[in-house]
């Protein structure tokens, strides 16, 4: 069963012009953290180069997709977490970064926190030797155009929110049997600023643990906060329920408690996954014995040769 990487590309709805593009980010990204865990390497390293893909990936609320705040501005969360050790770190509200997700691996392997924010994280950034990059490398047109959609005093930012494109994560079981994960956002369109999501709190933006597994939810941040989904999910395989089973259990209870919708990509450290996702679509890849395995609506499952040519 093992080694295994399972991505996603953010859950919600996809305008079709948009779906070709996030369906290969998630595959591209799933490939690429397979290629360091075919050879060898640790579950950690594989979630952070598929994560760093997708921030550096337009087509994504994460790095240079990211949407912008209220006040027109990219503010980022990003966290990782690794099973074998419960080792977490975590950055919050994050400017002028183009991939939050390896300062967030920095803040675990070089600090005794487990989460940073804003300026003092730019501080770090600074002090680790991560160059930063101009505030308008990370916006694009698309995401300044929803931004002054949603300016309009009737518009809905948690509906328009729904959609679109999403957060990025990556769970992973590497060949020893450690599970890992990591997660990346731009946050929620028109947020205001200063506003934190699930992303960066360790439990509801992701979770890993090589006695039950490694969870990376997306959906509506408040929502998943409320039910620490990612921990929750993880509650549910401990108790005995399949990858499947915790998913959807995990998904339901937020729907029916908070009205919440989403999506979570989860393993297992026997090498067992699921992308599951109580949203409209969701875009998800997943690598294993030399398969690559995508989707984007429920029920939707594609496979090919790892080394089908892209």
């Amino acid at each position: 069963m093992l080694p295994v990487v399972v991505v996603h590309g953010g859950a919600g709805q996809i305008p079709k012009e948009r779906s070709e593009a996030s369906t290969s980010g998630v595959c591209s990204a799933a490939r690429a953290g397979y290629a360091i865990l075919r050879g060898g390497g640790s579950s950690m390293d594989a979630v952070v180069q598929a994560v760093s893909q997708m921030e550096n990936n337009p087509s994504f609320n994460a790095g240079c997709g990211s949407v912008l705040n209220v006040k027109g501005e990219v503010e980022m969360d990003a966290i990782v977490m690794d099973g074998k050790t419960l080792g977490s770190g975590a950055v919050s509200a994050v400017r002028n970064i183009a991939n939050p997700v390896q300062l967030a691996r920095l803040v675990m392997d070089k600090t005794s926190h487990a989460c940073l924010t804003a300026e003092g994280a730019n501080q770090f950034a600074w002090a680790m030797g991560i160059p930063e990059v101009p505030p308008e490398s990370l916006i694009t047109e698309y995401s300044r155009m929803r931004w002054k959609k949603n300016l309009a005093p009737d518009a809905n930012p948690v509906e328009c929110q729904m959609g679109k494109m999403g957060t990025v994560g990556a769970v992973a079981v590497d060949s020893e049997g450690n599970v890992a994960c990591a997660t990346s956002t731009g946050g929620m369109l028109n947020k205001m600023e200063g506003r934190v999501g699930d992303t960066a709190c360790i439990g509801s933006g992701g979770y890993a643990d090589n006695q039950s597994g490694a969870v990376s939810p997306t959906g509506h941040g408040e929502a998943i906060m409320k039910v620490t989904l990612a921990r929750l999910i993880l509650f549910h395989m401990e108790q005995g329920q399949s990858v499947e089973a915790a998913c959807d259990l995990g998904l339901a209870y937020m729907k029916s408690r908070v009205g919440g919708l989403g999506g979570v990509v989860t393993v297992d450290p026997q090498g067992h996954w699921a992308a599951n996702f109580s949203s409209l679509q969701m875009a998800w890849a997943a690598a294993q014995k030399d398969t690559l395995h995508y989707g984007l609506y429920t029920g939707e499952h594609f496979t090919q040769s790892i080394d089908t040519p892209q």
